[in-house]
């Protein structure tokens, strides 16, 4: 059924009677025209848009667990396209297009809300980098405003403009950037997906993949040989074990990245902020937790679970920022497992294995990415070339030094 208000209100009088599962359930075929590795975001986002985009319904994910049960459901929500260099500004700015009308799209309410995403700056260096950012923006057609302290106090009263060590002296505004609720964003690309005849499969690990002559001829799964023309992989955090298994080496480490609820408050903060001397991001839920977030946890790791020093690291950026915290509980934190490139941008590209593609190397960037990441990926996959936002995602820039070093750090993942 198409969810709509009158929908709603039919059922309401037919006492539910004609609800459906929102997907199916199915046993995993012999043999697909394409495999995708992975039931998170992008993983799914992929297998719906191949069948809606480029007509193939004889796709299959396969998750090791439940639909959604990887980063897409342990991040902090968070959508912007306010990046800097022309290798990434092109493909956030699509994934930015593609948020606006993805509910009405496949039909499911995701929570979108554009509330703004504003970066602090406390220092004139700042401000001119952040100046740069926004001007580079701007040349692509993105929004961007560069705000001073009297324009970031109309927007967040509430914060210490005065700390000593980090007063607040702007920040840069983009306001078509926002939030939205991370699982229904899976859900809803799973509803889409399986609606289009894509078999959603969960509870199917895999732990082989069979090559011959240099191409890929399928997975070997907990349930089973999965026959395939062809096989994305798209695992965040786990890329590196799914290439170890196709004899491939990748510039990406796995690193945690935690994140925190608080307890439910009153409408308090009604945008993004981010802290501009340290790694810290919050911004309020629909349900009124202040979901917030920082550095990672700084080791490899495949654990969804973080560590009490980077616990306390991000306690101390929010209260530079905003001493009012100190006042709250955390109800919450978890874990998510990120895939950290040498140049903190991501991969979108065939591999050296015939038949086999590689999504990978998000780190900070994969929920905001998702619809782009899907579309992208789809692209390639259903034609064999480069979708035009994603040209520079690719996967020899390692080689040819062709980096979109995008934060400056190098290759140190842990700082990206």
């Amino acid at each position: 059924m198409r969810y709509s208000a009158l929908a709603l209100l039919a059922e309401a009088f037919r006492g539910n009677a004609a609800r459906e599962p929102v997907w199916r359930e199915p046993e995993p075929k012999p043999a697909y025209d394409v495999v995708i590795v992975g039931g998170g975001g992008g993983g799914l986002a992929t297998a719906y848009y191949l069948a809606k985009v480029h007509g193939l319904a004889n796709v299959a994910v396969l998750e090791k667990g439940w639909l959604g049960s990887g980063n897409i459901g342990r991040n902090t929500t968070i959508i912007r396209s306010n990046y800097l260099l022309p290798g990434n500004i092109p493909f956030y700015e699509w994934s930015m297009k593609l948020w606006e009308g993805l509910e009405q799209d496949f039909n499911y309410n995701a929570m979108v809300s554009q509330r703004g995403v504003l970066n602090l700056y406390h220092s004139d260096a700042q401000r001119d980098a952040y100046a740069r950012r926004g001007n580079a923006m701007r040349l692509h057609g993105v929004d961007a405003e560069l705000l001073d302290r009297d324009g970031v106090r109309a927007l967040a009263p509430f914060l210490d403009f005065e700390n000593g060590r980090f007063p607040i002296r702007g920040g840069l505004l983009q306001r078509r950037g926002g939030t939205a609720r991370h699982d229904a964003v899976a859900w809803g690309f799973a509803r889409g997906a399986d609606r289009r005849g894509v078999d959603l499969i969960q509870n199917c690990e895999v732990t082989g993949i069979r090559i011959e002559a240099g191409r890929v001829k399928g997975v070997e799964t907990s349930r089973g040989f999965i026959g395939a023309g062809k096989v994305g992989l798209a695992v965040a955090g786990s890329t590196t074990k799914l290439a170890d298994m196709a004899g491939l080496r990748l510039p990406i480490e796995s690193h945690v990245l935690q994140a925190f609820v608080s307890e439910g408050l009153k409408p308090a903060i009604d945008c993004v902020v981010t802290f501009g001397s340290g790694h810290f991001y919050i911004s309020q839920s629909d349900k009124g937790g202040l979901v917030f977030g920082g550095d990672l946890d700084g080791y490899n790791s495949y654990a969804q679970r973080g560590n009490l020093p980077t616990i306390e690291d991000v306690m101390e950026c929010g209260m530079a920022i905003w001493p009012g915290l100190g006042r709250l509980r955390v109800l919450r934190h978890w874990g998510g497992v990120m895939d950290m490139t040498m140049d903190g941008s991501p991969i979108i590209d065939r591999t050296p294995v015939e038949g086999l593609y590689l999504n990978a190397g998000w780190c900070y960037g994969g929920f905001k990415a998702t619809p782009a990441s899907g579309w992208c990926f789809a692209h390639l996959i259903g034609r064999d070339e480069p979708h035009p936002a994603a040209a520079a995602l690719r996967l020899d820039r390692f080689a040819t030094g062709h980096v979109i070093d995008e934060r400056g750090a190098g290759a140190q993942p842990n700082l990206q």
